[in-house]
């Protein structure tokens, strides 16, 4: 698919892309706005209190961080859970409080992070609270109570430590300078001997110290909240404006995915190039649908809209059959489609004005017995026509033919519709009248049955010298052309093209060139129309002969 394919497609298919998108953001405005608003609030726990440390051990530090990683599994586990469902007497399971916790250890530290979303956010930092008291109940870190107490008799220890070690400091201060009066070997042995015990004193009280200081400021194995839950006024969800342009992008993905999903589905025939998946077959012209249709006369646009567009693609499509080979004398062209509802008649009918215009002796003959519909166009009588030559003798073709208020255009209507119209076409006096047609007129152009309705088309194909067949574009489906095309080769029928009619006026013009003509005062030229002389609207007709421009669409 090319690039212009891609954007055809997609002006094609643009309101479903709209209203996709349109849709999907409404609805997930309305979902956001309909949904609770979610608050989320957060505590954050330490394991260990190495940072109070002038001196951090390394080797607590590690302890400490592969302990809070052991401890965020512990949060959401079932006695954690439980512990605060009845701490506060939720109303919800430890399952329920656990689903809205989350827990995550900050890379690279001893931290961590305690998250708890809800719709209330003063609960929420309840719970999130009572989350991590619950953690720190549970782990080898004393109660609150139980730490006051013990650091209340450690502070007394510590100063009974500070007292005594002073005091002997103060005692070996004092031996060491009695040394200094002693004159006996003995005594000054005596003094050095009580110095030394006095030191190995010191040393045990100082160790007793060190250990009381460091039970006072936590071991490895203490967790501790630095930073307790907060209200949080703002809500984290629902995030509006995120899931509305979410919708959107979602909707317009899928819009245009099934945009072209469609189109690859769709084997209609729309375009001259989707003709070429026809084998040997090209499109000869495109015809755009013909506006304001109120009555069958309205149809033929080429009388009475020259100027129009549409017009100029009849002439266009005039040209190309031209140098497709239907220009030699005495010629006779089919026009067909393959269901009913194409255009058939309409672009017969448009097509014989259009090469009459252009000076060609021209006969249209209504060959569709089944339901005609050229005399209702031209506002002819039906009475006598193409069935009346086989059942009268006596008449001849000139008898039959209806003059047009174009020169060189008579129409030879149906006639009386009979009952086995394929054996009417198949018999031997069509011949006759097809020869006797062809005497009359530069170009016979016959309108018949779609192909595959009736075996009427496969019939007459055989017997004229070429066949035009007309697809309705964006609605005649490639499979149903191709078989209404082989029923025609069976009876080596000569199809020089094919014709795409109703296109979308939009696409139509891509393809062809039109000029808006205007009268010397600058307004659009006059409008006539095309009558016969036993119909009903008066009329006058455009002998038009501008030139078209040649060449196959």
């Amino acid at each position: 698919m090319e690039v212009k394919q891609y954007i055809s497609t997609l002006l094609k298919w643009w309101w479903l892309i709209l209203l996709s998108t349109a849709i999907a953001a409404a609805f997930s405005y309305y979902a956001s706005q309909q949904s609770p608003r979610i608050y989320q609030t957060s505590t954050t726990l330490m394991v260990g209190q190495a940072l109070q440390s002038a001196n951090p051990d390394n080797l607590q530090v590690f302890a400490a961080t592969l302990l809070a990683q052991t401890y965020v599994q512990i949060v959401r586990r079932q006695p954690v859970m439980q512990a605060v469902v009845d701490d506060l007497k939720l109303p919800m399971s430890w399952g329920q409080v656990a689903g809205q916790t989350s827990v995550v250890l900050l890379q690279g530290t001893q931290l961590i992070e305690i998250k708890f979303v809800d719709t209330n956010p003063q609960r929420a930092k309840s719970i999130a609270d009572a989350i991590a008291q619950q953690v720190i109940a549970q782990s080898p870190t004393p109660s609150q109570k139980q730490e006051d107490e013990h650091r209340q008799f450690v502070n007394a220890q510590l100063k009974e430590l500070q007292g005594e070690i002073d005091q002997a400091k103060a005692d070996i201060s004092d031996l060491q300078k009695s040394i200094a009066n002693e004159v006996s070997a003995r005594r000054i042995q005596d003094v050095q001997s009580q110095i030394v015990a006095k030191q190995s004193q010191i040393n045990q009280w100082q160790a007793t110290y060190a250990n009381l200081l460091n039970f006072y400021k936590g071991g490895t194995n203490y967790l501790s909240v630095i930073e307790p839950a907060s209200v949080n006024s703002v809500p984290i969800a629902p995030r509006t404006d995120v899931n509305v342009m979410v919708a959107a992008a979602i909707g317009l993905a899928l819009a245009v995915g099934g945009a072209f999903l469609l189109e690859y589905l769709d084997d209609t025939i729309k375009t001259p190039e989707d003709a070429q998946r026809i084998p040997h077959m090209i499109a000869l012209g495109v015809i755009a649908r013909i506006p304001n249709i109120s009555h069958p006369g309205d149809q033929l646009i080429t009388a009475k809209l020259p100027n129009d567009p549409v017009s100029e693609a009849y002439r266009l499509l005039r040209t190309n059959l031209q140098f497709s080979g239907v220009k030699n004398p005495a010629g006779s062209l089919l026009v067909t489609s393959s269901l009913p509802g194409e255009g058939k008649s309409t672009t017969a009918a448009n097509l014989a004005i259009s090469m009459a215009q252009s000076q060609k002796r021209i006969v249209l003959v209504d060959a569709d017995l089944r339901r005609p519909s050229l005399h209702k166009m031209f506002g002819m009588s039906n009475k006598r026509g193409l069935t009346s030559l086989m059942l009268d003798d006596s008449l001849t073709v000139e008898d039959v033919l209806q003059t047009t208020d174009l020169d060189n255009l008579r129409v030879l209507t149906s006639g009386p519709m009979p009952p086995n119209p394929a054996e009417v076409l198949n018999s031997t006096q069509m011949l006759d009248i097809i020869a006797q047609l062809k005497e009359h007129a530069d170009l016979v152009i016959f309108d018949s049955s779609p192909v595959l309705v009736a075996s009427d088309s496969v019939i007459l194909s055989g017997k004229l010298n070429s066949t035009l067949m007309i697809i309705d574009s964006g609605k005649t489906r490639t499979e149903v052309a191709k078989r209404a095309l082989e029923s025609l080769n069976k009876v080596n029928a000569k199809i020089v093209g094919v014709v795409l009619n109703k296109m979308a006026k939009r696409r139509a013009e891509s393809y062809y060139y039109y000029y808006q003509y205007y009268t010397p005062t600058g307004a659009p030229a006059t409008k006539k129309k095309l009558f016969s002389r036993n119909g009903h609207h008066k009329a006058g007709e455009s002998r038009e002969t501008s030139t078209s421009k040649s060449g196959v669409v």
